[in-house]
């Protein structure tokens, strides 16, 4: 919470609050702040003032921290209406601005600053007032209002009054769970056929969902038909039938592989599982789904939107919070979070935390650690021995997605769960990897090792649990907590023992802290004790603000001591691990009699769970074990030191595979049956080779596999000439914050907004974001800027999509994960060429793949950059490089036909306004 101190909730003051309610509002802008007081009338006032005005008269803000941060200050006294909204229409989409409100609302949308002011007062009464007219239980509502109030929300006594109910509580006012329905599960489901879906069938079931009156795209078609040769019976084993598919922006290629995927899946009775790189695609597809089962209870049973653990709400977390919170006094807060919070469980759709249904504003305004803290990121799921087994929201995905037709999933969990449950039956046979060209990139984390402090301490965590002793660690279950009564006799008792005696060598709380105060504790915190004096004097900078990084050759005595020690310690740790889950697993036959099957169940998971991460310390020891010798032949190691804001965050040993394609063709192409890859940008275009699939079959790992992959490449239908403009500026010093600055500014002045501006580093991005704010505002166009705006990633874009004069500046995810048609992007500046960063991987990489292999990342990264610029048919925009050294092989990134032009500044931007205008 960021709204300043809080008042305690005192229901004598209910008396002022049975009249209709009222407040100012306060609308904070880059130049001056916007204040509309109750008889209406409007006052600009500074930063300085109007936080001192509001220190006297609470105002309605929107997104409290971000308004406190436009005011320059930590925090606000307000009363934010973007709580009311999370309380009053839980689960519902709202943009965290006045214009989002006013769109939720019905209500006319702001044109300046003072009606923003307006508009916030009227979302306000809005929202109060469908509160009085509620169809939900009131006393339940006014409960869940009575203990924020508690607490100090001051929009408590309002909403109180509003409901008409008693300012009182009953007991258990934030125990949503309670209310939450049983969860019913069945068998698993058989095998599918192999029933094989031809390009005739896939085309009929495309002409089908696009229907009679939608536009005909013979490209749609004929991908549709490629894409169907993934649906056919696999010949031989570990010989999938895999296509690559390149589709350009505009072909439909969404749409093109449902069509056979869900045809294949009604006719086999099988899953499909279709994979992203970006939340925001994954949303796409779901919205996309809705064509293929239109009937919203039908779509519930045959479509699951699957993600991680730590995804999702952990009900006995919640649960455990609420008690916490009842225990003693706590953060004012709590009691608000944990209240909204209690509102959307009992509307969301299935508990996503994090980009799901749950708004990620709540999540900037609480603090990422007040709602992290609230899933199962830690791997501390006790499964069916919760009281909560059967409403578990994760548990729910679990079971719903074996029966679906479609799982909307990411590569990282496909993944990790090729991984995890190899051979085990339930791993889908059919795969479509959208956003094909992040494969690569998925794989490279997914598969690698890293010997870190904060590893270190997670595990020992996973098996001590907390030793802390703070309410929030209180949360931390330890092994003997979750599967101590799974044990079942002596010898079990003391090998769990051995595991957590085992454990203590691992790095402990505070281990940051005591290295770099030159003290130890264990034989893990004395290796990375050694790693950071190594790194600290190999490096040429060592008091560098980002991360530092030295190679593993030639470690010293002291270093391979300290290693060796730790790889004992880490098998000591092993061996019991892996010998408890031993004897988890002969319980299954000892006591088969007498076990039901919850317990089988955690049995089972438990002893798959244990020889998860005993392999994992086995890595870490197999890694230690090499230093000093020739690194494994498909690795390279490295040693690190993670900063962030100058600060060490964590400090370890990397391993990372040099072919990350390779592990992912192992793990997850050749036990399926059918994969689809598909991306507008999978190949790589370099002049001597335009038509070049090899890229595409590196870094997808089709090289791997014993038969060849079927290709297929459709252009986009898009003008591109027509429609676009590519302009390269010649007379812009990259190296002066200034002069780059002036050319961001009036750049974004000539497109009249509507403006992404793409950076290749955080620091450059702050540095033009300070310098460009108040002229565009003084021109009335907002500036939303990633890691400067006290939003997320994807709030941003939503903004930036739905405000079509907004401009945005991003690096990396907002390079790759925006999608904003019409006129909302009609300009991308870029300020250098993306070169990748010339680190220890990547010098690995070059190695091996080649001298092109640079310019390969720049071009698909510029590929990537320019896609973003026309989304629909009808849109059209310019392409602005202000990298004067780009060089000319690198401009087969853009589609043929469309000329590059190279000139300086000024005609740079009577081009942009010239072309914009018509």
């Amino acid at each position: 919470m960021v709204s300043g101190p809080l008042p305690p909730y005192d229901d004598r003051n209910m008396t002022s609050h049975s009249q209709p309610f009222s407040a100012p509002a306060l609308v904070a802008g880059t130049r001056l702040t916007t204040w509309l007081s109750t008889d209406g009338e409007v006052e600009e006032l500074t930063g300085a003032a109007a936080m001192t005005r509001a220190g006297k008269e609470t105002p309605i803000v929107c997104h409290a921290l971000a308004t406190a941060a436009r005011l320059g200050a930590k925090s606000v006294a307000a009363y934010d209406v973007l709580e009311l909204f999370a309380f009053t229409r839980p689960a519902q989409f709202c943009l965290p601005t006045p214009g989002g409100l006013a769109a939720a609302l019905n209500l006319t949308p702001p044109g300046d600053a003072a009606d923003a002011a307006l508009t916030l007062q009227q979302s306000a009464q809005a929202l109060l007032a469908e509160l009085g007219g509620t169809k939900e239980n009131r006393e339940n509502l006014g409960a869940i209002a009575f203990v924020m109030a508690q607490s100090g929300w001051r929009w408590g006594p309002a909403v109180i009054a509003a409901l008409g109910v008693p300012a009182d509580s009953t007991g258990g006012a934030l125990a949503a769970w309670q209310r939450l329905p049983e969860r019913e599960d069945g068998p698993n489901p058989p095998p599918p056929g192999d029933h094989a879906i031809s390009g005739d069938a896939a085309q009929a079931q495309l002409a089908e969902l696009i229907g009679a009156d939608a536009e005909s795209r013979p490209q749609q078609f004929e991908y549709a038909a490629a894409a169907a040769a993934a649906f056919t019976p696999r010949r031989e084993a570990d010989m999938p039938r895999l296509v690559l598919a390149e589709a350009g922006t505009g072909v439909g290629k969404t749409l093109g592989y449902i069509a056979p995927a869900s045809l294949w899946a009604r006719k086999n009775g099988g899953t499909v599982w279709l994979s992203t790189y970006t939340r925001n695609l994954q949303r796409q597809i779901d919205g996309e789904l809705s064509r293929l089962y239109p009937d919203p209870v039908q779509k519930r049973r045959n479509v699951v939107v699957r993600k991680g653990r730590e995804n999702y709400l952990c009900l006995l977390n919640f649960e455990e919070a609420t008690k916490t919170l009842a225990m003693g006094p706590g953060g004012s807060g709590g009691a608000i979070a944990l209240g909204l919070i209690a509102r959307w469980v009992a509307h969301s759709r299935d508990g996503d935390m994090m980009g799901g249904d749950f708004p990620s504003w709540l999540t900037t305004l609480f603090g990422g650690g007040t709602i992290a803290a609230l899933t199962d990121r830690r791997g501390e799921c006790i499964y069916s021995a919760c009281r909560h087994y059967s409403k578990c929201f994760i548990e729910r995905s679990r079971r719903e997605s074996m029966n679906a037709e479609i799982v909307v999933a990411n590569h990282a969990l496909v993944m990790i769960r090729a991984v995890l449950e190899a051979g085990s039956g339930q791993l889908p046979l059919r795969y479509v990897f959208d956003e094909g060209h992040h494969v690569f990139d998925a794989a490279d984390s997914a598969f690698a090792a890293h010997v870190a402090g904060s590893e270190g301490a997670e595990l020992r965590r996973w098996i001590l649990g907390s030793e802390g002793g703070t309410r929030r660690s209180s949360r931390a279950r330890g092994l003997e907590a979750r599967i101590g009564d799974l044990i079942g006799d002596d010898d079990g008792q003391a090998i769990q023992q051995n595991v957590m005696r085992g454990a203590r060598s691992l790095a402990a709380p505070g281990w940051l802290t005591r290295l770099a105060e030159g003290e130890t504790r264990g034989p893990m915190e004395a290796f990375l004790a050694q790693i950071r004096h190594v790194v600290l004097a190999r490096v040429d900078n060592d008091r560098s603000p980002y991360g530092l990084e030295v190679s593993v050759e030639e470690p010293d005595a002291g270093l391979l001591q300290a290693a060796d020690e730790a790889a004992a310690a880490f098998e000591a740790l092993r061996r019991p691990m892996l010998e408890l889950g031993r004897h988890m697993i002969a319980r299954l036959d000892d006591d088969a009699e007498d076990l039901d099957t919850p317990t089988r169940l955690r049995l089972e998971a438990a002893a798959r769970t244990l020889k998860r991460r005993a392999d994992m310390v086995q890595a870490w020891r197999a890694m230690l074990l090499d230093l000093g010798q020739a690194t494994p032949e498909h690795f390279v190691d490295w040693f690190s030191i993670e900063r962030f804001g100058g600060r060490d965050r964590d400090i370890g040993m990397r391993r990372h595979w040099i072919d990350p394609s390779q592990p992912f063709a192992e793990a997850v192409l050749r036990q399926a049956h059918g994969v689809v890859i598909t991306s507008a940008t999978l190949r790589d275009n370099p002049p001597d080779a335009p038509d070049d699939w090899r890229s595409a079959e590196v870094r997808t790992g089709a090289l791997h596999l014993p038969l060849p992959a079927e290709r297929t490449s459709l252009a986009s239908p898009f003008d591109y000439p027509g429609a676009t403009r590519i302009l390269v500026v010649r007379d812009v010093n990259r190296n002066r914050p200034n002069d780059v600055a002036a050319a961001y500014r009036e750049l974004f002045l000539a497109a009249g907004g509507g403006a992404l501006g793409l950076f290749t580093a955080i620091q450059r991005l702050r540095a033009i974001h300070e310098r460009i704010a108040k002229p565009l505002d003084e021109a009335g166009i907002p500036l939303l800027a990633q890691h400067v705006d006290a939003m997320d990633t994807g709030t941003l874009v939503d903004i930036f999509r739905a405000e079509e004069n907004t401009c945005l500046l991003g690096t990396d995810a907002v390079r790759d994960g925006v999608d904003v048609p019409g006129r909302s992007l009609r300009l991308i500046v870029f300020d250098r060429v993306p070169w990748p960063r010339p680190d220890i991987l990547h010098r690995a990489r070059k190695k091996n793949f080649g001298k092109g292999y640079d310019d390969l990342i720049a071009r698909l990264r510029l590929k990537q950059a320019y896609g973003r610029l026309l989304r629909r048919a009808d849109d059209k925009g310019v392409f602005v490089m202000l990298d004067g050294m780009l060089p000319t092989r690198l401009t087969t990134a853009f589609p043929p036909g469309l000329e590059v032009q190279r000139m300086g500044l000024a005609e740079a931007i009577q081009e942009t306004r010239d072309f914009l205008k018509h």
